[in-house]
């Protein structure tokens, strides 16, 4: 449940996923949040094993909020400039699954929304959880968690897949207008607290 909890809100990544899916099908949307878990995987594995620390240094945590606003813009721009490869037919434009895959990855790898999450909530269970049942539910714990943020991956690729055959070519391009602003909206906030900080950090 936590790591469904994690998955589900409409951020970044699932904005992304929206919009693959809708375009390209179940595999281009499931590239993109493979991306993301594996990400959030890599996250996982630092706190488990106390390597987090770096990324308290304010320098890493602007470069994180400015690199992750550039790729959220970055992608949010192509979306929309792309309306024109929106097509209803099986033969329409396709992206390659490792750019998408790259996508989820970069999209979750550097959202500090992502990495307060992995070092505030999953920290805190891992700590409790090593306190109480001792180090050999870590990994089970971990798991889980793991398991609910691959089975929303599956489920986002399955519903905007299939979801797509009942779309108009107009719907889909109004959906993937709106998923290229929403990209944008986040974009523009992770510049703003990447901009913010840098200057309290002069």
């Amino acid at each position: 449940l936590l790591g469904l909890s994690l998955a589900a809100p409409i951020g970044p990544v699932n904005s992304a996923v929206i919009d693959k899916g809708i375009k390209n099908g179940f595999w281009h949307a499931w590239a993109v949040g493979a991306g993301s878990v594996l990400a959030d995987g890599f996250y996982m594995l630092l706190v488990y094993l106390g390597l987090y620390q770096f990324l308290n240094v304010p320098i890493v945590q602007i470069f994180l909020w400015l690199f992750g606003a550039f790729i959220l813009l970055y992608t949010g721009i192509e979306s929309i400039m792309k309306l024109d490869k929106v097509s209803l037919s099986q033969d329409r434009f396709k992206e390659s699954l490792m750019r998408c895959f790259f996508v989820g990855f970069i999209m979750s790898a550097t959202s500090p929304l992502s990495i307060m999450f992995w070092f505030g909530i999953y920290g805190s269970v891992l700590a409790q959880t090593a306190q109480t049942e001792g180090t050999g539910s870590l990994l089970i714990y971990s798991s889980m968690i793991f398991l609910g943020l691959t089975i929303w991956d599956v489920f986002m690729a399955f519903l905007t897949s299939g979801f797509r055959k009942f779309l108009s070519l107009r719907l889909l391009k109004a959906i993937s207008v709106t998923s290229g602003l929403s990209l944008l909206g986040f974009g523009i906030y992770f510049g703003q607290k990447g901009i913010m900080m840098m200057l309290s950090f002069i």
